[in-house]
């Protein structure tokens, strides 16, 4: 089936733990995938889009790039089971304009996580701390890969906050979306990654799916990228796979960066469950 599924996510959502069972659950074999080996790379890796296009885009500016994006989806939906790691919000936080194709899209997973939690792993992915996290999570003009070099391997990636992050997908105007929490693919691994290949089209045997995910569990995760480190992570990050759990915010967080999470994006806290009617944290 033609069309791009997307797997969405503000950063450190769990997007990548997901692309680690769908890596196995595609090989399909006893022994896990290699973590440094894992398909289905960022839509916005420069050479992704380049190939897609045909020629080199490192002298455009991004807002010319941001125009290109539709069509380069529209040339990679082309082809068969296609799926992409996206960070970008679904719409540009700020002007508004199209970042995706919807005729592109066949579907989206959005991996959504308590933003509490993802301060703290957010600030020690940038190497910068919590507050800095906190800053870039309250940005509405936030992008990833924004550094300027031209021949930086990733596109600039205009994410914004993150509740306009949240609601620029699972908003969309029909877009066929699933959401998927972090909390819930812990709680409930099984069920919730069972629906996620249905919905998307994929595989859904239950021994199957069981073994990808004993295969991409955090302990084997971190156990590959103990003996022999993870691509993926910044250069300011001592580990990517850290602890795979929910609620350490708690004894992390001030309770003033606590309030500055909760003044800023309470609404849609409350919308996935991260907050009580009353403002409390379950």
């Amino acid at each position: 089936m033609s069309g791009i599924v997307w797997l969405a996510s503000f950063p450190k959502s769990g997007n990548t733990w997901f692309r680690a069972f769908l890596a196995n659950l595609l090989a399909n074999r006893e022994g896990p995938v290699d973590i440094n080996e894992l398909d289905y790379p960022n839509f916005s890796s420069r050479q992704v889009f380049d190939a897609a296009l045909g020629w080199e885009t490192s002298d455009l500016p991004i807002e010319a790039v941001n125009r290109l994006r539709p069509q380069v989806q529209d040339i990679l939906a082309r082809e068969e089971g296609v799926f992409f790691k996206a960070h970008e919000a679904f719409t540009h936080p700020v002007t508004g304009e199209p970042l995706f194709s919807p005729g592109a899209t066949r579907a989206a997973l959005y991996f959504i996580r308590n933003p509490l939690d993802v301060a703290v792993s957010y600030g020690a992915h940038i190497g910068k701390g919590v507050d800095a996290a906190i800053e870039r999570m309250n940005d509405r003009g936030a992008h990833l890969a924004s550094g300027g070099s031209a021949m930086h391997p990733q596109l600039a990636q205009p994410i914004g906050d993150w509740s306009s992050h949240v609601r620029s997908w699972v908003d969309a105007p029909g877009l066929r979306v699933l959401v998927v929490r972090y909390e819930d693919m812990l709680d409930r691994a099984q069920e919730v990654f069972t629906s996620a290949c249905r919905f998307a089209g994929l595989p859904d045997d239950p021994v199957r799916i069981a073994r990808a995910l004993a295969n991409s569990s955090f302990e084997e995760l971190q156990r590959q990228e103990k003996a022999k480190g993870f691509r993926e992570a910044s250069p300011s990050e001592r580990q990517f796979f850290r602890s795979g759990r929910a609620g350490g915010w708690r004894k992390i967080l001030s309770p003033e960066q606590v309030a500055g999470l909760i003044d800023a994006h309470g609404e849609t806290m409350r919308r996935f469950g991260y907050l009580r009617p009353d403002g409390s944290c379950p």
